[in-house]
């Protein structure tokens, strides 16, 4: 049976997401400037960068921008943003009715069909509710994540909910291809990488946050892009799997590669979640030493 989870902090995201920043942050954060004019996050799930810059005092960052590719993420962080009040009431009514069939209820559910604030509370729902609060799809978009033995279950955490809509103010938040960003990133900004991760093997792709996927194609845009931002002034760090696919990919001297070891939480079996290597990395605009 899982274990019951901890409470969370002030800063904490409010979703679970596969590959999360948390337990990366110690490693993260030092690498960022003191103060910049607008944070980029384009990968967004958990949003645990965000958060932590966002529940700084004071905050690094005049503005915020956070996108991602999954509409069904964005909506649910629209309404905790303008909607939390009305959420907190919808996913008390789900932790009322919470079993194994009431789950498999929801997973099933044409939750496309029905407005964001169902969405949110739906994803949301799920989140804390599957195995291993894992967000994954199929090619038909379909929540295909099976039942979570959790033994108390956080379905309504009200209290971090307000905390996270509080630290959501002003945000922009949108819908948005990474390869958006060249629009709207300007000198002086920050832009934090953090994409679906080169596998690990062949046998252990994770890419299904949406129905498109993220394969070498999307890899390879996403380095050139970060060199192209750096040479604009935009400081770009990225993050993704230690492997030697990702290391060819960005090497060369206009990269500066760190590696971690960080915990892996999410595996189907527990033998497999002990630390894997993960690389943070600096992209350097032409011409720069730093």
């Amino acid at each position: 049976m899982a274990k019951r989870r901890s409470p969370s902090k002030p800063g904490d995201p409010f979703l679970k997401w596969a590959g999360g920043k948390r337990k990366v942050l110690p490693h993260l954060l030092p690498l960022l400037p003191g103060s910049f004019r607008c944070y980029h996050e384009p990968f967004l799930g958990g949003g645990a960068v965000f958060f932590a810059l966002a529940a700084a005092s004071p905050r690094p960052f005049q503005r915020a921008v956070l996108t991602d590719a999954n509409l069904r993420l964005v909506q649910t962080y629209q309404v905790v943003q303008n909607r939390v009040e009305e959420l907190i009431e919808r996913l008390e009514q789900h932790a009322s009715r919470h079993d194994k069939d009431y789950f498999y209820q929801q997973r099933a559910r044409d939750i496309d069909a029905e407005g964001e604030l169902e969405v949110a509370a739906w994803l949301h729902y799920v989140n804390k509710t599957a195995f291993n609060g894992l967000y994954r799809v199929n090619s038909k978009g379909g929540f295909n994540v099976p039942f979570g033995s959790y033994v108390s279950p956080n379905i309504c955490p009200a209290d971090h909910l307000r905390t996270c809509s509080r630290l959501l103010q002003g945000v922009e938040l949108r819908r948005e291809s990474f390869l958006e960003l060249p629009l709207r990133a300007r000198e002086g900004d920050l832009v934090y990488f953090d994409p679906p991760f080169v596998p690990l093997s062949k046998t252990a792709s994770f890419t299904a946050y949406t129905k498109a996927g993220f394969g070498p194609e999307q890899q390879r845009q996403l380095r050139d892009l970060a060199l192209e931002l750096a040479d604009a002034g935009v400081k770009v760090l990225l993050s993704n799997h230690d492997t030697d696919e990702t290391r060819e990919l960005y090497g060369g001297l206009r990269f500066e590669r760190r590696v971690v070891a960080v915990p892996r939480a999410i595996n189907s079996k527990a033998s497999g979640r002990g630390a894997v290597a993960e690389l943070i990395i600096v992209a350097k605009g032409q011409g720069s030493d730093s």
